[in-house]
């Protein structure tokens, strides 16, 4: 690893946050540590992180709010830190941006391999793309989404013109799957099976949130789902000429 990948641990609970913060620093990341969302926005001007861990139960400012805000300022993965488990928070933290989510107090071992797997995910964003030998793989690395182009290689979705549109990890895995199984239905269990979802728990109510959340973003109509479709009774199909015309 020839430079460290940063993560910031928000957490009101300086205990908490300074064992997870050490536990992270001793497996060789970056590390800031935050006591809430103003200490978060005043780190994120000047140094972009890889992950935020965030905890969702804080007095002055309540993590959705943070995801809320800090998805509007920079598409970072989140990782929510819950100690009440509730299903809602859970689903909102989800449907807000948040790309996975680890009950408090957390097993360290466990945390750390949903930070490695969302790190994982995320990561070619920021690769670098290959000059003349690439182009002909990265030709087959694009998939038409409706109005869109999903970039395999590069995990990002854009329009004809180039301009990247904002991807949460999960939202790739999910169009992932679609571009691995097109015309075929899948399930919201095949769905989850396929795209890796760590608790399908949470998941399986999030994936109807995640796909009308992709749908605002590729379909020509996304009240009137072309690309995209819900099969009754039977979940969703990928229908890559899904765009009349």
């Amino acid at each position: 690893m020839s430079q460290s990948q940063h993560i910031i641990i928000v957490d009101d609970e300086a205990p908490a946050r300074e064992m997870v913060g050490d536990y992270l620093k001793m497996h060789g990341f970056a590390v800031t540590l935050c006591d809430g969302g103003k200490s978060l926005r005043g780190v994120i001007e000047t140094n972009v992180p890889d992950l935020v861990v965030l905890d969702l139960n804080m007095p002055e400012e309540d993590g959705l709010s943070i995801i809320r805000d800090l998805k509007s300022r920079i598409n970072v993965p989140v990782i929510m830190l819950t100690a009440t488990a509730s299903p809602i928070d859970r689903v909102v933290g989800l449907e807000l941006g948040a790309d996975d989510y680890i009950a408090k107090p957390c097993e360290l071992r466990e945390l750390m391999a949903r930070i490695r797997s969302v790190l994982r995910r995320s990561a070619p964003v920021k690769a670098a793309t290959p000059e003349a030998a690439g182009a002909k793989a990265e030709k087959e690395q694009l998939v038409r989404f409706g109005t869109k182009w999903l970039d395999l290689e590069a995990q990002a979705l854009r329009d004809d013109e180039g301009n990247e549109h904002p991807l949460t990890a999960s939202e790739f895995g999910l169009l992932k799957v679609f571009a691995a199984n097109p015309k075929r239905v899948l399930s919201r269990e095949r769905l989850l099976e396929l795209a890796n979802a760590r608790d399908a728990e949470a998941f399986d109510r999030a994936v109807d949130l995640r796909i009308m959340r992709i749908r605002r973003k590729i379909e020509i109509d996304p009240t009137k789902p072309a690309v995209i479709r819900t099969i009754r009774g039977g979940g969703y199909l990928f229908s890559p000429t899904g765009e009349k015309g």
